[in-house]
């Protein structure tokens, strides 16, 4: 299946798709006409004397320098200055997700890229030819340091990935039968000029924490299952008493999954523990900062994110700061609490679970007692990887340095932010892996409760990876199976 891009409508599904199941990518005729049409109103705005930055000006701190002589050989010159980037090259499907990223807001036809640097883009993207970019230098003014990596390969300079190998990206094209590509005047500046690193990877992270999410919510069911919890706390005449964003519907959720349990047969608990009873509060936040961290991400997938950005309607261009991307920063800062907030929920949960006996359950969730550690050892691990998430969580958006003369006093630190969030998920796989394997052991020990319809197919889900402990045993290479095959749930 081929993926068109028409300068609308591309969503986080469509990044990762691209990324990391190849599918290639096309670009519709309307951006092609859109393209050239932005191409001719950029030339006659220079050939009228206009002062068009990146273009026939110098960059940051040069842009009261004028550029004189050869234009195109002034772009080759602009993306090697900005090769500044350092650290581990991006992953291959963060990669695809970049380039991907910048053909769909090139598409949306405000750059004035000339058609021909714009389809060598795309070649290069469905040709798999992956360039080597190294993943720090961003401060979320633009990723230009980061993109330029991406700028060199397209014109045959640095390293680039094709069929899993490194070459020379001069060797890496010509082995997928491409050629470097010929950059005219403004083309370089178009290619780096933009946050594709940010919005790239943000969509990637936020494609896996929707599911991760979706496994959240299965362990909390199932640990619902395994302390007896009061199911009339989900009714919905009590998320109706307080309307909050999302509380309604995760509560329906978690009943749905309970359905058929014997929860709803039996006496139980008057109140339960707050992360057992405030699971839709919590669970509705997250939801919403979710679906904000979506609008924002899909916005920019649709954005002429450019500095300066050709007005087609206007037939003019001006200077811009779309490349800006505050409203990025903040939806993956709050999104990172957000999730904070979750998976404390869960290792709460985890430890009412594996702590001193409740509700009729055996201490540490050992059935054979005594001297027997069980499950209390590995509160441990969940307490390590609460501090760890909980020490992404801290925001950095207010953290940047005035830079490039006093020129670039602003920053949002979207590319951090949407990193650290990345590193977070992993975290909180992990944490829902301990909760689970607890849950599971819990039920295992309640002979007589039968589970809902859902939280049943949690609990075979995880005895498929973990068999029931009888006595103590090294719990860690459970837990990373489980966590390992949670976005497969």
């Amino acid at each position: 299946m081929t993926i068109e891009f028409s300068g609308a409508d591309v969503t986080i599904e469509d990044i990762a798709a691209i990324a990391r199941d190849d599918q290639e990518v096309a670009a519709s005729s309307t951006v092609r006409g859109r393209l050239l049409t932005a191409r001719r109103i950029l030339e006659e705005a220079a050939a009228a004397g206009q002062q068009i930055y990146g273009m026939n000006t110098g960059l940051g701190a040069n842009l009261k320098t004028a550029v004189t002589g050869d234009f195109e050989a002034f772009q080759l010159t602009l993306i090697r200055g900005r090769g500044m980037a350092v650290g581990e090259p991006l992953k291959r499907d963060a990669t695809r997700a970049v380039l991907a990223t910048r053909i769909a807001t090139l598409a949306v036809g405000g750059s004035g890229i000339s058609l021909e640097a714009f389809e060598a883009l795309l070649a290069m993207l469905n040709a798999r030819v992956h360039p080597v970019m190294p993943s720090l230098g961003s401060i979320g003014a633009g990723d230009l340091v980061v993109l330029s990596a991406m700028a060199r390969s397209l014109v045959g300079e640095g390293e680039a990935e094709f069929l899993g190998k490194l070459h020379p990206a001069k060797e890496a094209l010509r082995l997928a039968g491409l050629s470097p590509a010929r950059l005219l005047p403004k083309d370089g500046i178009s290619l780096i000029n933009a946050s594709a690193l940010s919005v790239g990877t943000g969509a990637l992270f936020l494609f896996d924490a929707e599911r991760i999410f979706d496994a959240q919510r299965k362990a909390a069911s199932l640990t619902f299952e395994a302390l007896s919890g009061n199911p009339l706390i989900l009714s919905p005449g009590i998320q109706s008493a307080r309307p909050a964003t999302g509380q309604a519907e995760e509560a329906a959720c978690l009943l749905s999954a309970l359905e058929g349990s014997t929860l709803f047969e039996t006496t139980t608990a008057l109140q339960d523990p707050l992360s057992l009873r405030c699971l839709a509060p919590i669970h509705g936040s997250l939801a919403t900062a979710l679906s904000a961290a979506r609008a924002t991400v899909e916005t920019e997938l649709n954005a002429a994110s450019d500095n300066p950005v050709v007005l087609i309607d206007e037939k003019r261009v001006l200077s811009s700061g779309n490349f800006h991307t505050p409203s990025l920063a903040l939806a993956f800062e709050t999104l990172g609490l957000a999730v904070a907030q979750a998976a404390s929920a869960s290792a709460g949960r985890f430890i009412q679970l594996t702590g001193s006996a409740r509700n009729g359950l055996p201490r540490y969730l050992s059935p054979t007692g005594g001297p027997s550690a069980g499950f209390v050892p590995l509160q441990k691990t969940v307490a390590a990887l609460m501090a760890d998430i909980r020490h992404k969580a801290n925001p950095v958006i207010l953290d940047f340095l005035t830079v490039s003369e006093g020129v670039e006093d602003h920053a949002t630190q979207s590319a951090l932010a949407v990193r650290k969030f990345g590193k977070m998920l992993d975290l909180w796989r992990l944490v829902i892996a301990c909760e689970l394997l607890a849950a599971a052991q819990a039920v295992d020990l309640r002979p007589h409760h039968r589970c809902g319809r859902e939280t049943a197919k949690t609990h075979s889900f995880v005895r498929i990876l973990s068999p029931f402990v009888e006595e103590d045993r090294p719990l860690g290479e459970d837990v990373a199976a489980v966590a390992d095959q949670l976005l497969r749930v």
